[in-house]
């Protein structure tokens, strides 16, 4: 069987019926499970649900439990797909702008359609892999959503965008996947997306370029990148956003058309959409000693380079030039970042610090390093932490010099904002 013909089995009576039986299904037991079934189902239908209960397990983190177990994945499309909070995000911003219909172009499985449809917004959702806009099409009717989302199988490039008022592309940024399709990803699989990341902006499928150029022959458009993008690949057209969810950086924006500042920046900050933004970002900040607290920004705000940001809202200074961390004499308080009171700092010497946490009975220890090339697990092994306390160890460089710094986390740190955002001028 062909993996249409396998999603065709899936998408039967009798195959939807064995998925929903398999939605509590425990994978060590797959052997035993797939001996039963197989006694009343064909073997290949049985695979293919087996492979399909895997991959909605999978998605569960990204779609919640009531969406994942409904709609359909390929490996690719489970490793790719836009995280539900991030694509409802973005929504809103297409619908906040009055957008009356979005080409969405390298659809894969249907993440970012499905939230526009949800926002009330019809998509033509565009994938030239027959097998992903087949579970497009299945995902759109699966959750209600079919008469809002047109998919449609072909090569983005021959589409035309201009009955549409808006545009979003999704290049491929894996070696396995190209012009967001999924090809050779069979229903049955439950493995990692084969192909390895693409960080060269101009070989991503269709490039960076096409993509750009797409999106400025709209009056509205976003661009979906990795977040890793060097800020020079960046289009002078673009207004670059990058997002986090629930601390983890997941992706990055480029936004052109009506209303967008031309090489403004923003980290967004999922959930509660906390939003730090600049027209103009502010040059090198100052570098001075460390002070009673530590600000570990957001990884959005890094990406987004805006740790120059929240030292001039906090009246603070960078421990080393090459490192981001803030800090200052003064408690400062923000959404964006995560803050810690320091007691102590030490020249990087692991018997010292063994001692320290030996006499304040250190037994739940934190590690965190940046611009260091010792790993947390090795500390922990070495100090071997005992007692009824807790402390967090900062492993870094301090006016280039290797340190450690000892502290504790302030308990509200991320629940008070700090000085208000900047209007911004994009979603």
């Amino acid at each position: 069987m062909n993996d249409l013909d396998t999603f065709s089995l899936l998408l039967a009576d009798e195959g939807r019926a064995l998925l929903a039986s398999l939605r509590e299904y425990d994978p060590s037991q797959e052997l035993a499970v797939a001996t039963r079934l197989r006694r009343e189902h064909d073997a290949g239908l049985v695979s293919a649900a087996l492979g399909q209960a895997r991959l909605r397990q999978r998605a569960v983190a990204k779609f919640g439990a009531a969406d994942a177990h409904r709609m359909f994945f390929t490996p690719n499309g489970v490793e790719q797909s836009t995280r539900a909070s991030v694509a409802t995000h973005r929504a809103k911003a297409f619908a906040a702008r009055g957008v009356r219909g979005v080409a969405d172009l390298c659809c894969g499985i249907g993440g970012d359609a499905l939230a526009l449809a949800r926002a009330g917004i019809p998509v033509l959702a565009v994938d030239r892999d027959p097998l992903t806009a087949a579970v497009a099409r299945a995902n759109a009717e699966a959750l209600g959503l079919a008469d809002l989302i047109e998919v449609r199988c072909a090569d983005v490039t021959d589409i035309d965008t201009a009955p549409y008022d808006a545009v979003f592309v999704d290049p491929a940024r894996r070696g396995g996947r190209q012009g967001g399709a999924a090809h050779s990803a069979s229903v049955r699989g439950g493995g990692r997306a084969t192909g390895g990341r693409i960080f060269d902006p101009e070989a991503y499928s269709p490039p960076l370029s096409w993509a750009v150029a797409a999106a400025l022959a709209a009056p509205f458009a976003a661009l979906k990148i990795a977040p890793g993008i060097p800020h020079e690949a960046i289009p002078p057209q673009a207004e670059a956003e990058w997002i986090s969810d629930g601390g983890d950086v997941k992706e990055a924006v480029l936004w052109f058309g009506t209303g967008v500042t031309p090489g403004a920046v923003r980290a967004t900050l999922l959930p509660g959409a906390a939003d730090l933004w600049t027209a103009a970002p502010l040059g090198a900040p100052p570098v001075g000693p460390v002070g009673r607290y530590l600000y570990e920004p957001d990884g959005a705000v890094i990406r987004a380079h805006l740790v120059a940001e929240i030292v001039d809202r906090c009246g603070g200074r960078l421990i080393d030039e090459t490192i981001a961390y803030v800090t200052s004499d003064e408690e400062y308080v923000s959404p964006y970042t995560s803050a810690y009171e320091i007691t102590d700092q030490l020249p990087f010497n692991l018997k010292k610090l063994k001692a320290l946490l030996r006499e304040r009975e250190v037994g739940v220890l934190t590690v965190k390093k940046r611009g260091s090339a010792v790993e947390p697990e090795e500390i922990r092994r070495r100090v071997k932490p005992a007692g009824p306390n807790s402390a967090t160890v900062f492993l870094t460089r301090v006016a280039g010099a290797p340190t450690m710094l000892i502290g504790h986390p302030l308990p509200h740190a991320a629940q008070t904002p700090g000085a208000p955002p900047r209007t911004p001028s994009a979603p």
